[in-house]
């Protein structure tokens, strides 16, 4: 939404609305719980069997019912993901981690063979650094183990039964309250330190910030559908206050926050990548800046790691590799800071982008489908989004909070490298809803409207992937933020062709790594056409076609800016980064080119439009800054959305106009 800012203080950057108090009453919660009701379906009492499971284990370990349900919210929003673990080794409702079996066995796969800092001043910086794995798994990573030997449970129905995960998290909870000395109360009030302890965190703020999350889900409630079509309901408790001195028991370490920039509803320390020097005349891993005094932050990319947080950290602490703002833990949402925001990282692949963004890594792996994201590191994101996008007047939608997979490659040359995390199993619809920016139609008519936002059901919308594990072989059934596009009204015609990425003019095709022919949720494009269940849009100068039937559809009408050619131009230059006019480098700077891609907007053809900006270059190629120079020119310049990613087009060749649905 274009101009649009909240203030994440106000908001914590996902409120809700408060479901209604009282109307899943405690008695009546409990009444399932006990067994289906005599006129209950055999439906009806399959799907409360999860529900059911929290209630027993509850009972059995002595834990509050609502504690246990706040907890496994917070770690899975009660998914089971059919027994696969998620991206740090968790399994089940309650993200029970056994790293050693899940992560040694998850694919590894490098995304793009990019140049990081993408500055063509420079030569490239192309680090061949693999990310290192621990020998010694801290006890986050390996929870799993130790509720087996609590429970008496094997580790291998820990990690597939629902049932049997929930007991296993209820002993570690009812373990670590009794670790803290505490009684095991039946009053939800009393369990904060008990609750702080399961996180895994090593320190006191980490472990606070996430049990202030349970509480807070405890206080409004919720009630959801499961990815297993289990009906789970937590009653809301908006007066619970819990006693937070327990957590001092604990015996935890204290982090600073200082240096670090960051909300505090997050817990943020301050692990710097280095700059320095190193080799003959090299240095890394970043450059030092002052924005948003010299050049204004535009941008906010999402990555992933292809790696374990240990691993990561040591690789970003490394001068001779690349860098990025901020990395976030997959187990309890801890957040650690490595650039400030005034200094330019090296993350994107795209100099531009990397001068004008704050590039965030989260714990993840793309191309493993069910290596699931937990809640938590999705809500510690979005709070640290929301505080950013504030700060620096950052628009809150997918033309400004890209994935690093939106991110145009600056040159021609440089487009087939280009990296496509976070890839298609980001959840991007939750994720604008935890920012408080939920994505909605602008109209009720499907039919009718000018733009489309797409806006696929993330569980539902499962199209097939290959390459997860081997290439050409498919990759599990998984729900995903992208929708298929195609060069007619058919799913058997071929797929749209991008001759970026494949020159020859290949087609495209469906592995996890091809953004070549899909779209992603929030992202708005131009109707070309319509044909019965069928949506055309304008992509990649092209007319491409996704499924988008009425009773279940893919994209929902949209309104917005868009650009179109100028009477009288048969086509128009589409470039991967805003560079100046050669009249506008001072001397001592060399001119950089304006080079477009290789792909064309022709007349009639229509792109959403993002910021209208003039053309900038920063110039930083040595270790003293003393030569560095921000370059603004006169020509003017409008982001588009393009393709899958982003692009660029001078507005001296288009007009603007506003479309309404």
């Amino acid at each position: 939404m274009r101009g649009s800012f909240i203030d994440p203080e106000a908001t914590v950057g996902y409120r809700r609305a408060r479901r209604t108090a009282g109307a899943v009453a405690s008695a009546a919660l409990l009444l399932p719980l006990l067994g289906a009701a005599p006129s209950s379906s055999p439906a009806q009492a399959s799907a409360a069997e999860l529900q059911r499971a929290f209630a027993v284990a509850a009972a059995e370990y002595h834990v509050p019912l609502s504690v246990l349900l706040g907890v496994s919210y917070l770690q899975s929003r009660w998914d089971a993901h059919a027994g696969a673990p998620s991206v740090s080794g968790g399994y089940g409702p309650m993200h029970l981690t056994d790293a050693r079996t899940a992560i040694a066995e998850a694919p590894h796969h490098s995304e793009g063979t990019e140049d990081a800092r993408g500055d063509s001043s420079r030569p490239p910086l192309l680090p061949t650094t693999q990310v290192p794995q621990n020998s010694q798994l801290p006890d986050r990573l390996k929870t799993l183990p130790k509720a087996a030997r609590l429970t008496g449970l094997p580790e291998e129905r820990l990690r597939t039964d629902a049932a049997a995960n929930v007991a296993g998290g209820a002993a570690l909870l009812a373990a670590a309250q009794k670790d803290l000395g505490e009684p095991l109360s039946d009053d939800a009030a009393d369990w904060y330190g008990a609750v702080g302890r399961f996180s895994g965190a090593d320190d006191t703020a980490t472990a606070a910030t996430y049990a202030n999350d349970v509480y807070e889900v405890i206080r409004q409630g919720e009630e959801r559908t499961t990815d297993a079509g289990q009906q789970v309901a937590l009653a809301a408790r908006p007066g619970l206050s819990p006693d937070t001195a327990l957590l001092r028991r604990a015996g935890l370490r204290t982090v600073s926050a200082t240096n670090t920039e960051c909300p505090t509803s997050v817990s943020c320390e301050w692990i710097p990548a280095p700059y320095s020097e190193f080799g003959d005349g090299d240095y890394g891993n970043h450059d030092l800046g002052d924005r948003p005094a010299s050049q204004s932050i535009k941008y906010i990319v999402i990555h992933d790691t292809e790696g374990s947080w240990d691993g990561v950290l040591k690789l970003v602490q490394d001068p001779t590799y690349v860098s990025w703002n901020y990395t976030l833990r997959s187990t309890d949402g801890h957040i650690a800071q490595h650039v400030k925001a005034k200094d330019v990282a090296w993350h994107a692949g795209n100099w531009y982008i990397n001068a004008k963004s704050i590039g965030l890594e989260h714990e993840g792996f793309l191309a493993s489908p069910d290596a699931w994201y937990t809640e938590e590191m999705y809500r510690a994101s979005a709070r640290l989004v929301n505080y950013l996008a504030y700060k620096y007047r950052v628009p809150l939608d997918r033309q400004h909070i890209l994935g690093h997979d939106n991110v145009p490659g600056p040159t021609t040359s440089t487009i087939p490298g280009m990296h496509t995390d976070p890839g298609p199993y980001w959840d991007w619809q939750h994720y604008f809803t935890l920012l408080g920016h939920p994505f909605r139609p602008a109209t009720k008519t499907r039919t009718s409207g000018g733009l489309v936002t797409v806006l696929p059901d993330f569980a539902e919308n499962q199209p097939r992937y290959t390459g997860c594990v081997t290439s050409g072989e498919p990759c599990a059934a998984h729900g995903s933020s992208e929708v298929r596009l195609y060069s007619r009204p058919d799913e058997t015609s071929p797929l749209i062709k991008d001759i970026g990425l494949r020159p020859k003019g290949d087609d495209s095709t469906i592995d996890v790594n091809d953004v070549g022919s899909r779209v992603s949720t929030g992202q708005r494009y131009a109707v070309a056409d319509r044909d019965g269940d069928w949506t055309a849009i304008w992509y990649l100068g092209q007319k491409a076609w996704f499924k988008n039937p009425q009773s279940r559809p893919t994209a929902v009408n949209a309104s917005g800016q868009v650009v179109t050619p100028k009477p009288g131009l048969t086509e128009i230059p589409v470039y991967g980064r805003a560079y100046p006019e050669a009249a506008a480098y001072p001397a001592g700077v060399p001119v950089q080119a304006v080079s477009p891609l290789p792909y064309k907007i022709l007349a009639g053809q229509r792109y959403v439009a993002g910021d209208k900006v003039p053309g900038e270059y920063f110039y930083a190629p040595t270790f003293d800054t003393t030569p560095h120079r921000v370059v603004i020119g006169k020509d003017m310049y409008y982001e588009i959305q393009f393709g899958h990613r982003v692009a660029f087009v001078r507005t001296a060749d288009v007009n603007e106009t506003r479309s309404h649905p």
